[in-house]
């Protein structure tokens, strides 16, 4: 009987393992039995929105004088912004900056020395704008304001899109249609059948500018000197599968 009852226990041991042995066997194949894919979505699109600013300065000996110029030369900034037909509401200017200039000489008796030449100001005038070609060409058309004789320096306009958070939700669907697509091919060439979507994982959202070799970055690129820019962002899914 003791010898019966022994070879009994050692079965229903021997069956005990086996079942968890294929219990755990059967759970590892669920999990496998996925499919990951990624999906790209590229859109071309124009700025609509431009900004510009220059910086224009005056120097002279008495600060009073330097403040003269500066005033007069900021009335000939306006009468060429309004020529260029920008309104009054359209730009700003900046407070006026004050700095105190030095040259620096050298003679074998004095040394070094330095020798006050002068006060600097300068202030900076900005335009935001959705006329993006009539502040192109005022950037274009600053060295009127040179020839008239006000030290101007232009800055390269900077553009943007003010519909940014459509034109992501577009993308963002484009790219899971994308990825769904890639999904089922590969399933339907392997002759099985996509389950329900299971996980789903958004890339970063890139702006680079049209027929460039900018490169993308793991935060997102996002470019402001052209007018032309693509999209791009991709969407990782992982689908069962039947």
């Amino acid at each position: 009987m003791k010898n019966i009852a022994a070879v009994a226990l050692a079965c229903l041991t021997a069956l005990a393992i086996a079942l968890t042995v294929s219990h755990a066997y059967l759970n590892r194949n669920r999990t496998s039995d996925v499919i990951t894919v990624t999906g790209l979505a590229q859109k071309d699109f124009e700025a609509d929105l431009i900004v510009w600013s220059g910086t224009f300065a005056a120097k002279d000996l008495v600060l009073k004088n330097a403040f003269q110029r500066l005033k007069e030369d900021r009335k000939r900034v306006e009468a060429f912004l309004a020529k260029q037909g920008i309104a009054t509401d359209e730009f700003v200017f900046t407070s006026i900056d004050i700095n105190k200039e030095f040259d620096s000489s050298y003679d074998k008796i004095r040394g070094q020395t330095t020798t006050f030449t002068g006060y600097r100001l300068t202030q900076q005038v900005s335009i935001e704008s959705d006329a993006v070609a009539e502040i192109e060409k005022l950037a274009r058309d600053i060295t009127e304001l040179i020839n008239d004789g006000v030290e101007m320096y232009s800055e390269p306009p900077r553009y943007y899109y003010t519909k940014l958070g459509e034109l992501k939700l577009e993308m963002l669907s484009l790219a899971t249609a994308n990825a769904k697509i890639r999904a089922e091919k590969i399933v339907e060439n392997s002759g099985g059948k996509l389950g329900k979507l299971k996980h789903a994982r958004l890339g970063v959202f890139q702006i680079v500018a049209q027929n460039s070799s900018e490169s993308y970055t793991w935060s997102g690129a996002y470019n402001t000197t052209a007018k032309n820019k693509t999209g791009a962002v991709t969407v990782k899914l992982e689908y069962a599968l039947e």
